[in-house]
Formats: structure tokens, C-alpha cells, sequence
């Protein structure tokens, strides 16, 4: 099963390598980098499905297959049709715009360095996905849990996205920052549920006597790091202090970046 999951790992890999030079490709011709988060989204989703989908048995996937293909398609379904419309209409993430400034000339080819890159994450998220989706045996209450943290994930995600869609339509808000509902506990709520979404995977099949079970915790470890040291928080962090300047700074100074404090709230 070890080199099942890596060989499907390998596969995922070199799909998303060809799909991330499209979305890299695709976001010059469109100027608006962000496309780089709609192509990865929906490509990951595609390819971890499939990952989780094959190798067919004689009687076609078994049951944990489809549901973790399920689960994935539908991470990537919500996702994507949050930021797609976000990336088509509205302007450039703040985050890509500050590259396009700071790299001038040299943004083309640095952006390549941008996309690339997330085709190994999509192939780390992989090892968790197949591993789940092949722990043998019938559907039982470990799966009904992974389903219930899923979608609870998702709703929180979904949540969180809209109290900030709804902030930022009413011209009031402009130039403040949200800090209600969600907001007011995390600086980044939806990024915490994006995250507690991958936890589904050990929840489901993590298992210490079974050595391959334990590449279910690669992709909320993976998530973790993108989430908060790499290309979710940092950057966009940044970008909110050049625009909001000492509201942002008070803002974080009493809410986490990451996961909620309820002694620091209440207090």
C-alpha cells in the first residue's frame, strides 16, 4: 500500500506541475495572479479525487474511496467557487498586486516561482488523501466522525467568508477593519477551518500500529505551514498593515493570528 500511495503521490504531482504552469500562464495573459488559487483549487481537487478513486478494485472503488473523493471534490467545489468570482471580477489580491509592483520586469518569471511550487503541495496532500481513502474495512463510526469535522470545516469556512463578503459590501466599512463574528476570535477564521477541514483524514484512518496511516497527518501539518508561514497569513498581513496601517496593528494586538484564545477573549 506504501508504494501505491506514493506512486499516486508522484502521479499527482506531475498533473498539477502541468496544471500550475497553465494557471501561471493563464494569470499573465489575464494580469491578475490570483487565478493561480482558482487553477490550484479546482486542479487539486480533480487530481486528489481521482488519487483516492484509483487503484480500481475488480468490484470498482470501494465504499471509503468514494466518500474520501467525495470529501475532496467537495473541498475544492466550495472553495473555488468562492474565489473564482473574487479573482474575475474583482481587482487583483492584494497579495499578487505586491508582487507585480516589487518585482517589476522580473515578474513573469518570478510568478513561475510562485505557482510551481504548490504542484508538491497538492502531491503532499495526496499521501494523506490515498491513505485514508484505502484503510481497510466497512464504513463505520470513524468515517461518520471524519464527516462531521469535515463538515463542520466547511461550514465554518463558509461562514467565516460570508460575514466578510457582506463587511465589505457596505460601503460604511470601507477602510476599517472587520473584527466581528468569527473575525473578532481569529484574524484569519477562515483559514483555521480550511485547516481543521484536513484533519478529516486522520480522524478517519490514523491508526499508530499501521505505519502507512500515518501520512494522514502530512496535510494538516502541510496545511499548517502554507497556511501560516507561507502564503496565507504572512502576505496578507503585510498587505493589511500598508492599507490600514494602526487599525491593523490594534487589530492584532488583541485578536490571534491563528487559532482562537478564549482566556485572552473573555478576559
Amino acid at each position: 500500500m506504501e508504494g501505491v500511495t506514493l506512486i499516486l503521490a508522484l502521479a499527482v504531482l506531475i498533473l498539477m506541475s502541468v496544471v500550475m504552469t497553465a494557471a501561471w500562464a493563464y494569470g499573465l495573459k489575464a494580469r491578475n495572479g490570483g487565478w493561480t488559487d482558482v487553477f490550484w483549487t479546482f486542479g487539486s481537487g480533480g487530481a486528489l479525487a481521482g488519487a483516492a478513486l484509483w487503484p480500481l478494485s475488480a468490484g470498482g472503488p470501494e465504499a471509503r474511496q468514494w466518500l474520501v473523493a467525495a470529501m475532496v471534490a467537495l473541498w475544492a467545489l466550495r472553495l473555488g467557487s468562492h474565489l473564482a468570482p473574487r479573482v474575475a471580477h474583482g481587482p487583483e489580491d492584494p497579495r499578487y498586486a505586491r508582487f507585480r509592483e516589487t518585482w517589476g520586469r522580473g515578474y513573469p518569471w518570478k510568478m513561475l516561482g510562485v505557482a510551481l511550487p504548490q504542484a508538491p503541495a497538492s502531491a503532499l496532500l495526496a499521501l494523506s488523501v490515498v491513505a485514508a481513502a484505502h484503510r481497510p474495512g466497512p464504513l463505520d463510526l470513524r468515517d461518520a466522525a471524519a464527516v462531521l469535522v469535515f463538515a463542520a470545516a466547511l461550514a465554518g469556512e463558509a461562514l467565516a467568508d460570508g460575514q466578510m463578503r457582506r463587511f465589505r459590501a457596505d460601503r460604511r466599512n470601507k477602510g476599517q477593519v472587520m473584527d466581528r463574528g468569527l473575525w473578532a476570535w481569529s484574524r484569519h477564521p477562515n483559514y483555521v477551518f480550511e485547516w481543521l477541514a484536513w484533519w478529516a483524514y486522520p480522524v478517519m484512518a490514523f491508526d499508530a500500529a499501521r505505519p502507512v496511516s500515518w501520512l494522514t497527518l502530512v496535510a494538516p501539518a502541510v496545511m499548517y505551514l502554507l497556511l501560516t508561514r507561507v502564503s496565507g497569513v504572512p502576505p496578507l498581513e503585510e498587505a493589511m498593515l500598508r492599507s490600514r496601517g494602526e487599525a491593523y496593528r490594534a487589530y492584532q494586538a488583541r485578536v490571534p493570528a491563528f487559532l482562537p484564545n478564549p482566556f485572552k477573549r473573555f478576559r
